[in-house]
């Protein structure tokens, strides 16, 4: 008998437990990751840093550490449109991630 009553025990915990589940599973987790709220410093940061950015691969990365070094800092995030590989769609998918 105590047999049937443990069974009965761990059968029904185990029903009450499933629609937790049910509902957690379907929930979007509030977790963001690093990299997407990285925000870049476009007058110092280095290449690993810029590389964060989308679309910015090293190439592109060592053209706009050279603009910045020929031409100096950064005024308005829309210089970035001045460094050869960098158009407007680069621009407005990074636009809150970049900063002066």
């Amino acid at each position: 008998m105590k047999k049937h009553i443990c069974y009965f025990l761990i059968i029904l915990f185990t029903l009450m437990s499933l629609p937790l589940r049910a509902v957690a599973l379907n929930e979007t987790p509030d977790v963001i990751s690093p990299l997407e709220t990285q925000i870049v410093n476009i007058n110092n940061a280095d290449i690993e840093s810029l590389i964060l950015l989308k679309g910015i691969g090293e190439k592109k990365a060592q053209a706009i550490i050279a603009y910045r070094e020929l031409h100096g800092e950064f005024n308005s995030v829309d210089d970035l449109l001045n460094v050869k590989g960098i158009g407007e769609k680069m621009l407005k998918q990074n636009r809150e991630k970049i900063k002066l």
